[in-house]
C-alpha cells in the first residue's frame, strides 16, 4: 500500500484502519504489537508512528486471513431478563443505567445479549416496545434512553437531531489541561463540538467533566485525542502503553468515560433531569489514584 495524497492519514494506525477497513480494530493492533507492519521496508510497532506521502506499507501475515477479519453475521432480536437499573421512567420514556460490557443492540459478531433485548423483555411485561432513539459504545457506562411509542421516538429523536439535548460526561484523560476548553472539529460534511472542565488533577492524569454538543461515534475519545489528552484506557485513540502500565496500577479494565447527565425540556414543556452515579469500577480506579 501506498501512501497517497488522496488516502494520507497522518497516523499510521489511522491509516491501516482506513486501508484494511475489512479487518477488526484489535487485529490490526495485534499486527502492529507483533512486528507484522513495515514502512519503507522498516518494521514498525507503534500505531502513533508517522507517515508521509510516498511511504510504502507492507503488512505481513502467514496465518488465516479471514481470522483477523470483522464478523458479518447479525442476529434477530430476542426478548431476554437482564437485571436492569431504571433511573427514570414515565409513560412515553424509560432511562437505563447502562452498564459497561453490553452493546445497546446487536450488531457484526455480536451473538451475547444486549441491551435492547433486555428492555423487550421488560417491555413485553409492561405492555410497551423500546425504541432506541440513541446510544452509548460498549464500553461506555451511564443514562441511555429509550422511547415506549414511535410518537415519543420521533419526539426524542428530533431534540436529539436538533441539539435540544444537554449531555455531561465525566472522563479520565492522560495529562493535566492548562485550561478549560471547547472543542470544534470541522470533518467533511459536519461539524463536531464539545467543552470541557477540568474537575480534578492527579500526578499523570486528570478527571474532566465534557459537555457534548454533538453526538457522533466516538466523538469525545476522538477529539480529546487530538487536543493532546486521550482518555486513559482508550486503545483506538489513545496510549496503548501507557494504558497498560496505568491498568497495572488501577485495575481499570476499560476507557474511563461516563454519561452522568442527560436532560431536555419535552414538547408540553415537561423538563427531564437524569442522572447517574459515576459506575463504581471507575469510583475504585479515582480511589487507587488517591
Amino acid at each position: 500500500m501506498k501512501v497517497l495524497k488522496d488516502n494520507f492519514y497522518e497516523r499510521l494506525d489511522r491509516f491501516l484502519r482506513r486501508e484494511l477497513s475489512d479487518l477488526k480494530l484489535s487485529s490490526i493492533y495485534k499486527l502492529l504489537r507483533k512486528g507484522n507492519v513495515r514502512v519503507n521496508g522498516e518494521r514498525v510497532k507503534d500505531g502513533s508512528s508517522r507517515l508521509k506521502i510516498g511511504d510504502v506499507i507492507h503488512v505481513v501475515f502467514s496465518g488465516d486471513p479471514s481470522r483477523l477479519k470483522r464478523l458479518e453475521e447479525t442476529r434477530e432480536l430476542t426478548p431476554h431478563e437482564i437485571p436492569l437499573v431504571i433511573l427514570f421512567e414515565d409513560d412515553l420514556i424509560v432511562a437505563v443505567d447502562k452498564p459497561s460490557g453490553i452493546s445497546v443492540h446487536p450488531g457484526k459478531g455480536i451473538q451475547i445479549v444486549t441491551l435492547i433485548e433486555g428492555l423487550m423483555a421488560y417491555g413485553d411485561a409492561r405492555g410497551f416496545v423500546p425504541r432506541p432513539v440513541h446510544r452509548l459504545d460498549k464500553h461506555t457506562s451511564g443514562v441511555i434512553v429509550f422511547a415506549k411509542s414511535p410518537e415519543a421516538a420521533r419526539e426524542l429523536s428530533r431534540l436529539f437531531r436538533e441539539r435540544e439535548v444537554e449531555k455531561g460526561y465525566y472522563t479520565l484523560v492522560k495529562g493535566i489541561p492548562e485550561e478549560n476548553r471547547k472543542l470544534i472539529s470541522r470533518r467533511e460534511k459536519f461539524v463536531e463540538s464539545m467543552a470541557f472542565e477540568v474537575e480534578k488533577c492527579f500526578e499523570s492524569v486528570s478527571l474532566l467533566w465534557v459537555d457534548l454538543f454533538t453526538g457522533k461515534k466516538h466523538q469525545i475519545r476522538r477529539q480529546l485525542s487530538e487536543a493532546g489528552y486521550p482518555v486513559v484506557g482508550d486503545d483506538v485513540y489513545g496510549d496503548r502503553d501507557f494504558n497498560r502500565d496505568f491498568k497495572k496500577i488501577t485495575g481499570l479494565k476499560r476507557y474511563f468515560l461516563h454519561c452522568s447527565r442527560l436532560s431536555f425540556t419535552r414538547e408540553n414543556g415537561k423538563r427531564i433531569e437524569i442522572a447517574s452515579h459515576l459506575a463504581v469500577d471507575l469510583q475504585k480506579v479515582l480511589v487507587n489514584l488517591k
